[in-house]
């Protein structure tokens, strides 16, 4: 090889390599730029813990100052709770009407079945690990003041009758921000049946349940008009992307909301090490819990039912995740979780605006695993023994009061009320739980989140076979081989088929030859019978037959 012809294939790789490292680069910075808002995310997480720690070596903090550092996470969640409605109303309505009632039916069961069933994993989750690392130590309960005021108990039925009311309001303005809670008082003036009056109080609670009872309604209905209601279907159709464009918007305000957020929670915080000494060992059950049920147990559900890489699947969530650590709601992080999903994951729209909306209201797998070790935590620490029957009640009163919860920051804490009177425990003990309930909040909200968007996922693969055929394709999974087409079926049919060539016939022997010439001979000379005739017609067709 001469030196010239070295020399260029010397340059030809330094052009390959210094291409190679230009494509690496271009290839990093378009990944950052992906990726941009979530790594600001997590630096705001990380920024605002540091710096509510370093607050809180300062000699005193005051109101005002805390109220300033967590100023600009109030906006955040005011925000996001703006366009909690019209997101709600648009995402359901749009969703279902593109769907049969068919069709509907089963995604709403096959999303129900799993919201039950992981809630229900999960409450027997968090009582299994309360007893077995028993937490509770009754000293635990002589180091905290006790309330001197009694707080309401609930009943169970009650509670479950108010689960039912609330589906179907008797306002629509007034659902949309308060929600139904029976309260029993004494009457006045007592008549011969001494009957007890109820009293409808209304909590300021968002996202109520009869909201989507109606909404479901007004969409599957919607959907059977067909040509009909397409005005309208268009109309929410155009809300839901101004909405999911306005999510946007206010998701490159979050990394600066969450870090206030965080800032302002740790630093407002009285005595962090004390609380961290009495309640550490109940903060680490309860965030263990949290660990398996969303690091294994959930994954373990998606792979077997999809047999797809759950953590494929985290990483397109995690900006979601992040958001519910810093905003404590499940509700105020659905803009966020719609946009993860149907952005990043590509999950259909029809299934995101029909499953997420449900799944914020009434899967709670975090919570019903809190609430299951709390009750019990509460238990041991008043140094009470609890049966198996007691025990059995706990885990599905957690499941049913979970289900109850609204989708706001503490509503745990409402719904712990409910568990505690179930099994006869003290429910001023709750006020315990408050010191610690802003870190455990945050950490249940994202297992919740966490959990609605596994199960849209997993009701996404089960009924794409039914969505294609809604849309009148075959999904990509259920393509049946081509057939096998003969000669004949490729044929163009304007174009006469070319017939193949005849085959020779056999030789034919001598003999054969002179007995046929023998029998045309007599043939001329005299007439023959039908019958020959026709045995001699039907020979010689038989013989041209190829």
């Amino acid at each position: 090889m001469t030196n010239q012809q070295l020399g260029k294939q010397m340059g030809g790789a330094g052009v390959t390599e210094g291409e190679t490292k230009e494509g690496a680069t271009h290839q990093h910075c378009g990944w950052l730029t992906r990726n941009l808002l979530l790594a600001l995310t997590v630096l705001g997480v990380i920024g605002g813990t540091v710096l509510g720690l370093l607050l809180r070596y300062l000699p005193e903090l005051d109101a005002d100052i805390l109220m300033l550092i967590a100023f600009p996470g109030d906006i955040l969640m005011r925000m996001l709770k703006m366009l909690i409605l019209p997101l709600i109303i648009s995402s359901l309505i749009t969703g279902l009407a593109g769907l049969d009632a068919r069709s509907s039916g089963r995604m709403g069961t096959r999303a129900m079945v799993y919201y039950m069933s992981t809630t229900v994993i999960a409450a027997v989750l968090g009582v299994i690990l309360v007893l077995g690392i028993h937490p509770g130590n009754p000293k635990l309960r002589g180091t905290q003041a006790r309330s001197s005021n009694k707080d309401q108990e609930v009943s169970s039925l009650d509670a479950f009758l108010d689960l039912i009311r609330n589906l179907f309001p008797e306002n629509l303005v007034q659902a949309c921000f308060q929600q139904v809670q029976l309260s029993l008082f004494a009457p006045l003036y007592p008549s011969e049946i001494n009957r007890q009056f109820i009293l409808e109080l209304s909590n300021c609670l968002c996202l109520c349940s009869g909201l989507i009872g109606f909404f479901i309604t007004f969409g599957i209905f919607m959907g059977k008009m067909g040509e009909k209601g397409k005005l309208m279907t268009d109309f929410f159709n155009i809300l839901n992307e101004i909405i999911m464009k306005m999510v946007s918007m206010i998701m490159w305000y979050s990394p600066v909301g969450i870090a206030s957020l965080i800032c302002g929670k740790i630093a407002a915080i009285g005595d962090l090490e004390v609380v961290a000494r009495q309640l550490g060992m109940y903060m680490v059950t309860v965030i263990v819990g949290l660990i398996i049920h969303g690091g294994i147990i959930l994954p373990i559900i998606f792979f077997a039912v999809t047999r797809k890489n759950p953590f494929v699947f985290y990483s397109g969530i995690f900006q979601a995740w992040i958001t519910a650590l810093g905003t404590a709601s499940s509700a105020g992080t659905l803009p966020v979780t719609f946009r993860c999903l149907e952005e990043n994951l590509k999950i259909d729209k029809r299934v995101t605006r029909f499953v997420l909306p449900i799944g914020a209201t009434i899967n709670m797998d975090g919570t019903a695993l809190y609430e299951a070790v709390a009750a019990i935590f509460i238990a041991q620490m008043n140094d009470i023994d609890l049966d198996g029957g007691q025990i059995a009640t706990v885990s599905m009163t957690a499941t049913l009061a979970s289900v109850g919860a609204a989708s706001i920051p503490s509503a745990g804490l409402v719904t712990m009320l409910l568990i505690l009177t179930a099994v006869g425990l003290p429910t001023q003990d709750i006020s315990l739980l408050i010191a610690v309930d802003w870190l455990l909040d945050r950490m249940r909200t994202s297992i919740n989140v966490v959990g609605d968007s596994f199960g849209a996922g997993i009701v996404d693969f089960l009924s794409r076979a039914e969505l294609a055929q809604i849309d009148g394709e075959i999904p990509e999974e259920f393509v049946p081989p081509p057939p096998l087409l003969t000669e004949m079926d490729l044929i163009d049919p304007l174009c006469p088929p070319e017939l193949p060539p005849r085959s020779p016939r056999e030789s034919e022997t001598e003999e054969e030859e002179e007995k046929e010439r023998m029998m045309m001979d007599e043939g001329s000379d005299g007439e023959e019978s039908d019958d020959t005739a026709y045995d001699r017609s039907h020979t010689i067709q038989q013989c041209d037959l190829p």
